[in-house]
Protein backbone atom coordinates (compact mmCIF):
# COMPACT_ATOMS: atom_id res chain seq x y z
CA UNK A 1 0.00 0.00 0.00
CA UNK A 2 1.39 3.59 -0.69
CA UNK A 3 1.99 5.89 2.10
CA UNK A 4 1.28 9.02 0.67
CA UNK A 5 -2.95 8.19 0.93
CA UNK A 6 -3.70 10.58 3.80
CA UNK A 7 -6.00 8.71 6.54
CA UNK A 8 -9.22 9.81 6.52
CA UNK A 9 -9.13 10.65 10.15
CA UNK A 10 -7.23 14.04 8.91
CA UNK A 11 -10.49 15.55 7.55
CA UNK A 12 -12.51 17.89 10.02
CA UNK A 13 -15.85 16.98 7.62
CA UNK A 14 -18.05 14.37 8.97
CA UNK A 15 -19.27 11.17 7.05
CA UNK A 16 -22.69 12.68 6.11
CA UNK A 17 -23.67 16.58 6.87
CA UNK A 18 -26.97 17.58 6.63
CA UNK A 19 -27.45 19.89 3.29
CA UNK A 20 -29.43 22.79 3.24
CA UNK A 21 -30.57 23.61 -0.41
CA UNK A 22 -30.78 27.34 -0.62
CA UNK A 23 -33.00 29.22 -3.84
CA UNK A 24 -31.20 32.14 -4.94
CA UNK A 25 -27.83 32.75 -2.70
CA UNK A 26 -24.36 31.42 -2.73
CA UNK A 27 -22.55 31.19 0.50
CA UNK A 28 -18.70 31.53 0.34
CA UNK A 29 -16.36 30.37 2.79
CA UNK A 30 -16.19 33.11 5.84
CA UNK A 31 -18.87 34.90 5.06
CA UNK A 32 -22.08 35.30 7.98
CA UNK A 33 -24.81 35.79 6.37
CA UNK A 34 -28.91 35.30 7.85
CA UNK A 35 -30.82 32.54 6.23
CA UNK A 36 -34.42 32.44 6.35
CA UNK A 37 -35.55 29.06 6.27
CA UNK A 38 -39.25 27.87 5.51
CA UNK A 39 -39.18 24.27 4.20
CA UNK A 40 -39.84 21.38 6.57
CA UNK A 41 -37.04 19.26 5.32
CA UNK A 42 -34.78 22.67 5.50
CA UNK A 43 -35.82 23.03 9.51
CA UNK A 44 -35.20 18.81 9.90
CA UNK A 45 -31.74 19.39 8.55
CA UNK A 46 -31.22 22.32 10.85
CA UNK A 47 -32.43 20.43 13.73
CA UNK A 48 -30.10 17.43 12.92
CA UNK A 49 -27.29 19.54 11.85
CA UNK A 50 -27.82 21.06 16.03
CA UNK A 51 -27.75 17.77 17.18
CA UNK A 52 -24.33 17.44 15.24
CA UNK A 53 -22.06 19.70 15.36
CA UNK A 54 -23.63 22.31 14.10
CA UNK A 55 -22.15 21.99 10.89
CA UNK A 56 -24.36 21.90 7.55
CA UNK A 57 -23.53 21.91 3.87
CA UNK A 58 -25.43 24.81 2.07
CA UNK A 59 -26.14 23.96 -1.74
CA UNK A 60 -27.52 26.28 -4.05
CA UNK A 61 -30.54 25.08 -6.30
CA UNK A 62 -30.03 25.60 -10.03
CA UNK A 63 -33.30 26.84 -10.31
CA UNK A 64 -34.79 28.89 -7.27
CA UNK A 65 -39.09 28.63 -8.27
CA UNK A 66 -38.25 24.77 -7.80
CA UNK A 67 -40.29 24.11 -4.16
CA UNK A 68 -39.27 20.69 -3.42
CA UNK A 69 -36.41 19.86 -4.91
CA UNK A 70 -34.35 16.56 -5.65
CA UNK A 71 -31.22 15.79 -6.21
CA UNK A 72 -30.82 16.76 -10.04
CA UNK A 73 -32.19 20.32 -8.41
CA UNK A 74 -28.70 20.83 -6.56
CA UNK A 75 -25.03 21.87 -7.93
CA UNK A 76 -22.53 19.96 -6.63
CA UNK A 77 -20.49 22.11 -5.03
CA UNK A 78 -21.48 23.71 -2.11
CA UNK A 79 -19.87 25.36 1.48
CA UNK A 80 -19.54 23.91 4.61
CA UNK A 81 -21.37 26.47 7.30
CA UNK A 82 -21.24 26.25 11.10
CA UNK A 83 -24.48 27.60 12.71
CA UNK A 84 -23.92 30.76 15.03
CA UNK A 85 -27.97 31.39 15.75
CA UNK A 86 -30.82 29.39 15.37
CA UNK A 87 -33.84 31.40 16.81
CA UNK A 88 -37.81 30.51 15.79
CA UNK A 89 -39.89 33.31 14.52
CA UNK A 90 -43.34 34.04 15.48
CA UNK A 91 -44.54 33.02 11.84
CA UNK A 92 -43.18 29.45 11.51
CA UNK A 93 -39.92 30.75 9.60
CA UNK A 94 -36.59 30.00 11.34
CA UNK A 95 -34.10 32.87 10.50
CA UNK A 96 -30.88 31.12 10.89
CA UNK A 97 -27.43 32.66 10.87
CA UNK A 98 -24.47 31.11 9.43
CA UNK A 99 -20.69 31.36 8.93
CA UNK A 100 -19.39 29.76 5.99
CA UNK A 101 -16.22 27.45 6.81
CA UNK A 102 -14.88 25.82 3.80
CA UNK A 103 -15.90 24.74 -0.40
CA UNK A 104 -16.74 20.87 -0.69
CA UNK A 105 -17.96 18.79 -2.80
CA UNK A 106 -20.84 16.15 -2.98
CA UNK A 107 -19.48 12.70 -3.51
CA UNK A 108 -22.82 10.99 -2.93
CA UNK A 109 -26.19 12.54 -1.97
CA UNK A 110 -28.59 11.28 -0.06
CA UNK A 111 -32.26 12.05 0.59
CA UNK A 112 -34.51 11.14 2.80
CA UNK A 113 -37.04 13.00 5.36
CA UNK A 114 -33.79 15.69 4.48
CA UNK A 115 -30.67 15.97 2.08
CA UNK A 116 -27.62 14.61 3.31
CA UNK A 117 -24.37 14.52 2.04
CA UNK A 118 -21.17 12.95 1.93
CA UNK A 119 -18.54 15.45 0.65
CA UNK A 120 -15.05 15.74 0.29
CA UNK A 121 -13.21 18.76 0.92
CA UNK A 122 -12.74 21.19 -2.53
CA UNK A 123 -9.47 23.15 -1.23
CA UNK A 124 -7.79 26.42 -3.14
CA UNK A 125 -5.28 25.71 -5.62
CA UNK A 126 -2.40 28.52 -4.55
CA UNK A 127 0.16 27.94 -7.00
CA UNK A 128 1.25 31.85 -8.18
CA UNK A 129 3.96 34.22 -8.21
CA UNK A 130 3.05 36.06 -5.12
CA UNK A 131 4.43 39.33 -6.39
CA UNK A 132 2.17 38.59 -9.72
CA UNK A 133 -0.90 38.12 -7.41
CA UNK A 134 -0.05 41.04 -5.04
CA UNK A 135 -0.68 43.21 -8.69
CA UNK A 136 -3.43 41.21 -9.63
CA UNK A 137 -5.19 41.60 -6.12
CA UNK A 138 -4.47 45.47 -6.19
CA UNK A 139 -6.45 45.35 -9.68
CA UNK A 140 -8.89 43.79 -8.39
CA UNK A 141 -9.78 46.08 -5.50
CA UNK A 142 -9.52 49.30 -7.43
CA UNK A 143 -11.70 48.03 -10.17
CA UNK A 144 -14.26 46.92 -7.40
CA UNK A 145 -13.68 50.81 -6.32
CA UNK A 146 -15.14 51.84 -9.02
CA UNK A 147 -17.81 49.09 -9.52
CA UNK A 148 -19.28 50.62 -5.92
CA UNK A 149 -19.16 54.25 -6.18
CA UNK A 150 -21.01 53.38 -9.43
CA UNK A 151 -23.52 50.85 -7.85
CA UNK A 152 -25.48 52.38 -5.09
CA UNK A 153 -26.49 48.86 -3.49
CA UNK A 154 -22.90 48.13 -2.51
CA UNK A 155 -22.44 49.66 1.07
CA UNK A 156 -19.08 51.73 1.01
CA UNK A 157 -18.06 50.19 4.02
CA UNK A 158 -17.90 46.65 2.47
CA UNK A 159 -14.25 48.29 0.90
CA UNK A 160 -13.14 48.90 4.55
CA UNK A 161 -13.45 45.14 5.12
CA UNK A 162 -11.95 44.03 1.96
CA UNK A 163 -8.78 46.14 2.92
CA UNK A 164 -7.73 44.07 5.81
CA UNK A 165 -7.90 40.46 3.52
CA UNK A 166 -4.32 39.15 2.74
CA UNK A 167 -5.75 35.86 0.97
CA UNK A 168 -6.42 36.23 -2.33
CA UNK A 169 -8.75 33.85 -2.45
CA UNK A 170 -10.76 35.16 -0.08
CA UNK A 171 -10.58 38.48 -1.68
CA UNK A 172 -12.06 37.14 -4.61
CA UNK A 173 -15.08 35.30 -2.88
CA UNK A 174 -15.90 38.72 -0.81
CA UNK A 175 -15.98 40.77 -4.34
CA UNK A 176 -18.25 37.78 -6.18
CA UNK A 177 -20.24 37.80 -2.59
CA UNK A 178 -20.80 41.73 -2.86
CA UNK A 179 -21.46 42.11 -6.76
CA UNK A 180 -24.57 41.41 -8.20
CA UNK A 181 -24.40 38.69 -10.56
CA UNK A 182 -26.51 36.14 -11.40
CA UNK A 183 -26.73 32.55 -9.23
CA UNK A 184 -24.94 30.78 -11.84
CA UNK A 185 -22.22 33.44 -12.01
CA UNK A 186 -21.85 33.10 -8.68
CA UNK A 187 -21.68 29.40 -8.65
CA UNK A 188 -18.94 29.58 -10.91
CA UNK A 189 -16.98 32.12 -8.80
CA UNK A 190 -17.48 29.16 -5.94
CA UNK A 191 -16.05 26.07 -8.74
CA UNK A 192 -13.02 28.27 -9.45
CA UNK A 193 -10.27 26.10 -7.78
CA UNK A 194 -7.15 27.70 -8.78
CA UNK A 195 -6.81 30.90 -6.79
CA UNK A 196 -5.02 32.75 -9.44
CA UNK A 197 -7.64 32.14 -12.15
CA UNK A 198 -10.84 33.09 -9.96
CA UNK A 199 -9.17 36.52 -9.15
CA UNK A 200 -8.58 36.40 -13.12
CA UNK A 201 -12.62 35.98 -13.60
CA UNK A 202 -13.80 38.28 -10.84
CA UNK A 203 -11.73 40.92 -12.80
CA UNK A 204 -13.43 40.06 -16.14
CA UNK A 205 -16.51 40.16 -14.34
CA UNK A 206 -15.83 44.06 -13.02
CA UNK A 207 -15.02 44.67 -16.13
CA UNK A 208 -17.51 43.63 -17.62
CA UNK A 209 -20.44 45.30 -15.38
Amino acid sequence: MSTDETPETESTVPAALPVLPLRDVVVYPHMVIPLFVGREKSILALDQAMRSGKQILLVAQKQADVDDPGAQDLYRLGTIATILQLPNLPDGTVKVLVEGAERAKIEKLHTGQYFSAEVSPFKDVEQYDEREMDVLARSVTSQFEQYVKLNRKVPPEVLTALAGIEQPGRLADNVAAHMSLKLDAKQKVLEIQDVRKRLEHILALIEGE
